[in-house]
């Protein structure tokens, strides 16, 4: 979702801005903006420009940004830059970042720019503090909440930059992450964050915020997580921060930690899209998220976070497991619902972030909260675990693909997948790096509780290292998949059915369908069509059902006879064992396999290359669907 990216320096900084916009791309924009002060000038200025606040926006993508920079030669020690995914606002080049305050007045519009402002996250008080600002001559020229942020600092501002933003984040209800500078101090930035993230970067002598580290992939790896309520005063040759509290904090309540974020895990190489990339690269990426795994224990989910905790302990004081998560992240927690009550043996609950947080639930101590995130940084994601720990569950893990994220450090024990960077707003094998994840959580919780024997334990690592070969076999399937796909690039709508273990990857592979595609897709458990979903098949509906060789099969068959019944036509992934033939109105493709309580892995990957395909057949963007961003940081 919206990137951020500021600096102060002695050294033209807007080819670093825009650059670090072009690593925050895959987050999702529908605009972005780059507004640099020319009193911050620096070698290479052109003459005779006077000094003052300057900008370019644009509603297509940073490569026109870049040349909007170039032509009206934008050259400044201090900037700040922005991609924006509209909430409040049409994306408009009046809605895009960065926003100008001009000061009260009728006439303010014609006089210089006094303040600069980026914004991520939505503030919830934006109408009632327009109002105010507006009874005292601020005029308005978007529909954003963030100009309301503009207005309200240049409000305040009394000489001091950082007094006036401390004082307009007190009047802020929501989430926010910003980045702000004034006409009257050239070479300083102000940021701060609340609910939404934001790092400072550490370079020599100059210094950069941006709400990823991806941001300032080869300008510099010194990186300071900045925390809950935090604000940073950035000025030429050094940096303060300040707690909520208004407390300065030294280098040991901030520590400066070096991070590899390096650029090439963002190359597109030689595929067409990085959701293709992505998908092919599923066997290394769960190699790598099991990489080192001996034996299943405990200790593999130590924190690693500020709330570092023994998984030793934590497993032994808990009965009970909650899931929370959103989008992709809630499906593998559902799968891994089915693993931990079968194997492990523990009760649990998988919920949607974003309606636990808002409903009336009943606490208890001995819960282990697990969270599951791409980024780290879902908002409603974090939020639910707030919720949770406020409530008295500490027990907290996360299952998350970034080792430096707010998630991990705010869980007391975590797991890392190691995916990589993931560019596509569809996820894939941030997906199955979960799934790889969790299924490791679930033995070591049986272990714990003393339900997993030496030989199922065996039994289960070899199956696990396994799964990279087993993947590059599914993957093969990709030509019967483009098949399929030119079929469903003339549909409108379609129905993915499966059973047990199953039914979330069906789930899921609706979900894909859906984000790509525009194909209006839904799944239910097979066993449901009778009771509604079989009225609207017809020919005209594909039907994908999602068919292991397990337990759940001959009910699945029946439920597949019901669809051929109302004349429906169906998609089969079937393992090579079910005996489901090929027929008129029953196109089957056969994974290599069978691969038991694990399968869930394998079969999502043909669902991944049917959307994939199908999206390229009807030219949609793959890896920028419409309306939608990758991490999702605000509500």
């Amino acid at each position: 979702m919206c990137g951020i990216v500021g600096a102060v320096s002695t050294r033209n900084i807007v080819p670093v801005l825009v650059q670090g916009l072009q690593r925050l791309e895959y987050r999702g924009y529908d605009s972005c903006g780059v507004a640099v002060h020319r009193g911050a000038t620096v070698d290479g200025a052109p003459a005779g420009v006077p000094a003052g606040l300057d900008r370019a926006r644009s509603t297509a993508r940073v490569s026109e940004l870049q040349q909007q920079v170039e032509q009206d030669q934008l050259i400044a020690g201090t900037g700040i830059a922005h991609t924006r995914w509209a909430t409040h606002g049409a994306p408009a080049v009046h809605n895009a970042h960065p926003h100008f305050s001009h000061g009260p007045g009728a006439q303010a519009q014609e006089r210089p720019a006094r303040v600069a402002l980026v914004h991520n996250g939505i503030i919830e008080n934006h109408d009632e503090l327009r109002a105010e600002l507006q009874a005292r001559g601020y005029v308005f020229d978007s529909q954003t909440d963030t100009e309301v942020i503009a207005h309200l600092v240049d409000s305040l501002y009394e000489g001091d930059l950082f007094q006036a933003v401390s004082a307009a984040i007190a009047r802020l209800h929501g989430a926010y992450a910003i980045a702000v500078f004034h006409k009257d101090e050239p070479n300083r930035v102000v940021g701060a964050r609340a609910g939404s993230p934001l790092v400072l970067g550490v370079g020599q002598g100059e210094y950069f915020l941006a709400s990823d580290a991806m941001a300032l992939a080869g300008v510099t790896d010194q990186i300071c997580y900045l925390a809950e309520g935090d604000l940073v005063d950035l000025q030429l040759g050094r940096y303060w921060i300040f707690d909520r509290a208004g407390q300065a904090q030294d280098a040991n309540q901030r520590p400066v930690k070096t991070v590899q974020v390096h650029s090439g895990a963002v190359e597109l190489g030689p595929y067409r899209h990085y959701m293709q990339k992505e998908i092919f690269e599923q066997p290394r990426a769960v190699a790598d998220t099991l990489e080192g795994i001996e034996g299943i224990a405990p200790e593999l989910f130590d924190g690693q976070g500020e709330q570092a905790g023994s998984a030793w302990r934590v497993f032994k004081e808990i009965d009970r497991v909650l899931i929370l998560a959103c989008g992709t992240s809630y499906y593998s927690g559902c799968t891994a619902k089915y693993w931990l009550e079968d194997i492990a043996g523990i009760p649990t609950q998988v919920e949607i972030a974003s309606e636990y947080r808002y409903r009336t639930s009943v606490p208890d101590p001995r819960t282990l909260v697990v969270t599951i995130s791409q980024s780290g940084e879902t908002a409603d994601t974090l939020a639910a675990l707030r919720h949770a720990q406020s409530l008295g569950m500490t027990h907290t893990l996360t299952i998350c693909n970034v080792a430096t994220s707010a998630m991990v450090r705010e869980c007391e024990l975590a797991y890392i997948t190691r995916a990589g960077a993931e560019i596509g707003v569809a996820s894939t094998k941030a997906f199955t790096t979960q799934l790889a994840g969790l299924f490791l959580l679930t033995l070591a919780l049986a272990q714990a509780k003393g339900k997993l024997s030496a030989e199922d334990e065996a039994r289960h690592l070899k199956d696990m290292r396994h799964l990279p070969v087993a993947l590059q076999s599914v993957l093969a399937l990709e030509p019967q998949l483009i098949q399929w796909a030119e079929a469903f690039a003339q549909k409108d709508n379609a129905l993915f059915l499966g059973r047990g273990l199953h039914y979330p990857i069906a789930l899921e592979g609706a979900l894909k369908l859906k984000e790509i595609t525009y194909i209006h897709a839904e799944a239910y458990a097979a066993g449901e069509l009778k009771h509604g979903p079989l009225a609207l098949v017809t020919s005209a509906m594909p039907v994908v059902v999602v068919a292991p060789n397990d337990a759940l099969l001959e009910k699945l068959k029946s439920n597949m006879q019901e669809v051929r019944a109302r004349g429906g036509v169906l998609y089969v992934l079937a393992d090579a064992d079910t005996h489901i033939q090929s027929s008129e109105g029953v196109h089957v493709i056969r994974l290599p396999e069978h691969y038991g309580v694990l399968s869930p892995i394998l079969h999502v990957v043909p669902l991944q290359l049917l959307s994939y395909h199908t999206a390229l057949a009807k030219g949609t963007d793959v890896d920028k669907p419409r309306n939608l961003a990758k991490s999702v940081t605000v509500e």
